[in-house]
C-alpha cells in the first residue's frame, strides 16, 4: 500500500496501471486513496481555521444578502409550479452522501426527462451539461448564468456537508463513469467554487483534466489557497464567466 500511494504521482495519468495495481493488492473500498490523501487528518489547525473563517463569514454574509434570497425564492415561486428549493442526494466527503440544495431553476420533471437529453452532453461521461438545456425555467437561466442558484448550499455548509471552496460533489450515478483515480476528489470537502469554476468552468471538458485540478489542490492544500480561489470567484459569479 506505502508503495503504491508513494508513487501515485507518476500513476494518476495512467488509469489503466493503477487500477491493475488496485486488483493485485485486493482493495475493496474505492475511496481509499481519498481517505489517504485527506485534508482534514493531514493538515488538521489549518482546517480548523478554514472551519472558523468559513462559519464567521457564512454567518455575516447571510446577514446581508437575505433580502436577496427573499426575492429569488419569490421568483422561483411565480416562474414556474413546484417547490422553492431543489434538493438531491451527492457524494461528499470520503464518499458520505448528504442532501445537497439549491434554487430551483428547472422544471419540476427535470430529473425524469434527464435520461431523453443524455445524447445532447456536451461534456463527458462523468458530468452533464446542455447549452440550451429545455428543462431550465426562465428564471433559472438568469440564477445559473450568476451561479444564485448556488446560494442554498450555505445551509450545507453550516451543517458541515461541504465547504466554500472545493470539489463539485456528484451523484451516485456519475460515479459509475469514474475511472479509478477520479476518487481522489473525495480526499477534500465539496465546495461552492474550487479549482475546477476559476480555471475554466464549463469550457474545461475533459472530466480528467478537472481531476487533475482537484488533486493538485488536494495535495497542496493551504488554508490561504481557498482565500485566493474565494477571490477569483468574485469576478468569475459577478461577469457570469463561463456559466453552464
Amino acid at each position: 500500500m506505502a508503495n503504491l500511494t508513494k508513487n501515485y504521482d507518476d500513476a494518476i495519468n495512467l488509469d489503466i496501471e493503477l487500477s491493475e495495481k488496485i486488483k493485485n493488492i485486493k482493495i475493496k473500498d474505492k475511496f481509499w486513496i481519498a481517505k489517504h490523501y485527506d485534508i482534514k487528518n493531514e493538515k488538521p489547525y489549518q482546517f480548523m481555521l478554514k472551519r472558523i473563517f468559513e462559519l464567521t463569514g457564512i454567518i455575516i454574509g447571510l446577514t446581508f444578502i437575505s433580502p436577496i434570497l427573499i426575492l429569488i425564492a419569490i421568483a422561483v415561486k411565480l416562474d414556474s409550479p413546484g417547490p422553492v428549493l431543489y434538493k438531491q442526494k451527492r457524494i461528499g466527503h470520503l464518499g458520505k452522501t448528504f442532501h445537497m440544495y439549491k434554487f430551483r431553476s428547472m422544471y419540476k420533471d427535470a430529473d425524469a426527462k434527464l435520461k431523453d437529453l443524455l445524447k445532447h452532453n456536451e461534456t463527458n461521461e462523468c458530468m452533464f451539461k446542455m447549452k440550451d438545456d429545455p428543462r431550465i425555467t426562465k428564471v433559472g437561466k438568469f440564477l445559473r448564468k450568476y451561479s444564485l442558484d448556488e446560494f442554498p448550499q450555505l445551509i450545507n455548509c453550516l451543517r458541515g456537508e461541504m465547504s466554500l471552496v472545493g470539489f463539485r460533489p456528484p451523484t451516485q450515478n456519475e460515479l459509475e463513469g469514474y475511472k479509478s483515480w477520479h476518487f481522489v476528489r473525495f480526499s477534500s470537502m465539496p465546495g461552492l467554487t474550487g479549482p475546477w469554476q476559476v480555471s475554466g468552468r464549463s469550457n474545461i471538458k475533459e472530466f480528467d483534466e478537472v481531476i487533475k485540478l482537484e488533486y493538485r489542490y488536494s495535495k497542496n492544500w493551504k488554508f490561504i489557497k481557498d482565500v485566493v480561489i474565494l477571490f477569483k470567484t468574485i469576478p468569475v459569479v459577478l461577469l457570469g464567466k463561463d456559466a453552464a
